[in-house]
């Protein structure tokens, strides 16, 4: 599993209707929603892709389109965790409408996702292979129900140590993906799925325009890579054993 989602949305209905149907959606309106969305902030425009490309843009990047009803959103901006937390400005752009949130990350194990109902939160879930339940707040949906029921374990692949959870997160969130978008990345595709590849969205570029946020970014990863440790380099011995090396020895 290797999916990865950052997904938005506001709607009066269900999402699985309007994303098939395939409406074509004004840019420039587009690009006011967006503009909405991210107070402060700039937004270009940088052509087009589809939803299956694009669950899981980079960070100065959003991609979305207009649903008739709905409006759909793929930025990691927009996503936060936990969703309980979710800033006041997302919520009053709902206008009343339902909003439905939906985020995972493979290299982690992590997901969350959540809906609100009328202004409140109904449903919130996040959790990771290494920092558990973080939050987990009213009614689980049926899709859910077979996981926390221990029907989907997971089964150690390098270690005899058990999963710290008693399903993979990525799991869970390809059917919750589908319960709340009505498509999946991974596995097999139901009939009544969406092909995410169908569905067309307009993209932009969404920058700082001071160059503060992306210098705290450069700033914060240079910090990761001096705290980390000089690399480790080991060949297999004749015994089978492995032995370290330094590059002298290259």
């Amino acid at each position: 599993m290797g999916a990865n989602t950052a997904l938005f949305a506001f709607t009066t209905g269900e999402l699985r209707p309007a994303l098939r149907a395939r409406i074509q959606s004004d840019s420039a309106g587009v690009r006011n929603l967006v503009r909405e969305l991210h107070p402060g902030y700039q937004v270009t425009p940088i052509g087009g892709g589809s939803l299956g490309d694009h669950s899981y843009p980079p960070v100065d990047t959003t991609y979305a389109t207009t649903l008739g009803d709905a409006e759909l959103f793929c930025g990691r901006r927009l996503v936060c965790d936990p969703p309980s937390q979710l800033p006041a400005g997302l919520l009053r752009a709902a206008a009343g409408r339902r909003i439905i949130m939906h985020a995972m990350h493979s290299t982690s194990d992590w997901l969350c996702f959540a809906v609100w109902e009328h202004g409140g939160l109904v449903r919130s879930l996040s959790l990771s292979s290494e920092g558990g339940i973080r939050e987990n707040i009213g009614e689980p949906y049926d899709f859910e129900l077979p996981f926390w029921a221990g029907e989907h374990p997971v089964e150690p692949m390098f270690s005899d140590d058990p999963y710290p959870l008693a399903f993979h997160p990525l799991h869970l969130g390809e059917q919750a993906l589908r319960a709340l978008f009505g498509f999946t990345l991974e596995g097999r595709r139901d009939p009544d799925d969406i092909d995410p590849l169908d569905v067309h969205l307009h993209g932009f570029r969404v920058t700082d325009p001071t160059g503060r946020e992306q210098s705290e970014r450069e700033g914060l990863m240079e910090q990761i890579l001096q705290s980390r440790q000089p690399p480790r380099r080991y060949r297999m011995m004749s015994d089978g054993t492995l032995c370290e090396f330094d590059d002298n020895e290259i």
